[in-house]
């Protein structure tokens, strides 16, 4: 982000990047708490006033995204059943929409093991080598077969800790929790989910992020 402060602090429609991508959760009447994994350093955390709602717990974070998530769902663990659902969010995805979220959820109460929102690609996707320092077109990707995996992703309790487990003890690396659960051979379904649910990752996507809240408060109202 170049930038002094962590993207989910960052300032975004009165609040801050973390609180928008948490609101969607806690405005669900299926939602029973959230556990948000923090920097050990994280000083920033205790300024926010969501830091204090009943509803949310934090615990300290791995050093990698897969350890995050364990510890944040062995706190879970302590509060379910194997058999109960939880669903793991990116702190800088600040534009779920209540929509998506609501079927998701009536869609994974029907699956067994889990269920991700995604959405198709449209761009042409080029696979590439690099060659001496220099990046070549290998070959241009059916993009009909092609999907951004996005979040929230949902998945029983159990399913996830097992997954994530066999995946830190075989070094494998996990950018997304349906990879770790795929790897175990569980079935992970998709649903489509609006193209609009960015993760703030560059500068621009914040004044992006804002427009796009910004459109859907119109909507709202209108």
């Amino acid at each position: 982000m170049e930038m002094d402060i962590p993207k989910q602090y960052l300032p975004l429609k009165n609040s801050t990047v973390l609180e928008e991508s948490l609101s969607c959760f806690l405005h669900h009447p299926q939602i029973a708490g959230v556990v948000v994994a923090l920097h050990a350093d994280d000083h920033r955390w205790p300024t926010l006033n969501i830091s204090t709602d009943p509803r949310v717990q934090n615990v300290v974070g791995g050093d990698t995204r897969a350890r995050s998530v364990v510890n944040a769902l062995e706190r879970v663990r302590s509060l379910a059943e194997k058999e109960d659902f939880v669903l793991v969010h990116d702190a800088a995805r600040p534009c779920l929409g209540y929509a998506d979220l609501d079927r998701l959820i009536v869609e994974g109460l029907a699956e067994e093991d889990g269920v991700i929102l995604a959405s198709p690609v449209h761009d042409t996707v080029k696979q590439v080598r690099t060659s001496e320092g220099v990046r070549e077109v290998e070959r241009t990707l059916d993009r009909s077969l092609l999907w951004k995996a996005l979040t929230p992703q949902m998945f029983r309790v159990g399913v996830l800790h097992e997954a994530l487990q066999f995946c830190i003890e075989n070094d494998r690396e996990v950018t997304d929790d349906a990879s770790a659960v795929e790897a175990i051979g569980r079935r992970v379904k998709m649903i489509q989910g609006r193209s609009d649910n960015i993760k703030v990752t560059r500068p621009e996507d914040i004044q992006l992020a804002e427009s796009i809240l910004l459109q859907v408060s119109k909507s709202a109202q209108s």
